[in-house]
């Protein structure tokens, strides 16, 4: 068994997840960078190289939607190892669309990424955290604690990863596993990229909710014009590896605590409607 402690991150092609992958790397940990499409490895590759920490990182297959690939990669990743002491569940996509317009098959979608793959890879990572009495550190957002406009599918699929970790991390805590989740605001990274917003073509379809729908893009580019780098995001991640306290909510920054207190601290919901009500004016 290695004495150097093994991380596995899922979603390390890009933004947080790179950033993440590198930094637990500088940090001491032999990092096991994992994506869907490993084709795409260069970019974390060169950061890595370029941190003097390509030693460090160990660049796998992980599809989250597909069960067989998250327990090959578990197993795979235990048997080189002899030990897995964290996991960071980062790997998600985004959606922009209301039902009414769009229908189910992305609620369906945003849910099998952004929950099922974390109930997944958690599951199959648990036997081997409670050997190390490791931590289940997942990326969630402000979106999993505020409900926000034409986000319905990724804040419902957000608001289930936080309530499942919510209810798994007194459990797991009984047998020495910890759990956190991590909610970032705006990142400026290639996961708005990854939305793909075709803006011109959902203003056509978007019928009675098309000038909300303006109003509400005009507001979310002008806010990630002050998004957080990956790196400044990824940086509580990393700290949340070693913390000696470890809390189960952490946020990334002022803006995104101060968003999620507005929720946490608002009993009939008139707040929260009231702010992202606005956003749509």
């Amino acid at each position: 068994m290695s004495t150097t402690k093994t991380v596995l991150v899922t979603g390390t092609s890009t933004g947080i997840g790179l950033a993440a992958a590198v930094a637990a790397a500088r940090a001491g940990w032999h990092t096991v960078a994992t994506m869907r499409d490993t084709a795409k490895a260069d970019a974390l590759l060169k950061a890595a190289a370029e941190a003097g920490v390509a030693d460090l990182v160990q660049v796998k297959r992980l599809d989250v939607t597909d069960p067989r690939s998250v327990a090959d990669c578990v197993a795979e990743t235990v048997a080189e190892r002899g030990r897995l002491d964290a996991v960071v569940n980062n790997a998600g996509a985004g959606y922009v669309g209301t039902i009414e317009q769009h229908g189910m098959e992305p609620v369906r979608a945003a849910m099998e990424v952004n929950y099922f793959g974390v109930v997944e890879l958690t599951k199959a990572a648990l036997p081997h955290l409670r050997a190390s009495r490791g931590r289940v550190i997942t990326v969630t957002s402000v979106g999993g604690v505020v409900g926000q406009p034409f986000n319905e599918a990724y804040c419902a699929a957000k608001f289930a990863v936080e309530g499942f970790m919510e209810s798994l991390a007194p459990v797991a805590a009984t047998t020495g596993v910890q759990v956190s989740v991590v909610e970032p605001g705006a990142v400026a990274s290639e996961f708005v990229a990854s939305i793909r917003l075709d803006v011109p073509a959902l203003l056509a379809a978007a019928g009675p909710y098309a000038p909300a729908l303006q109003a509400y893009i005009t507001r979310t580019t002008e806010s990630f014009g002050n998004a957080q780098t990956p790196a400044e995001a990824a940086a509580p991640i990393v700290e949340a590896l070693t913390a000696e306290t470890l809390p189960f909510r952490i946020q990334t920054s002022d803006w995104a605590r101060e968003f999620v207190a507005t929720k946490l601290a608002d009993l009939d919901g008139s707040a929260v409607q009231g702010l992202t009500s606005a956003w749509l004016a």
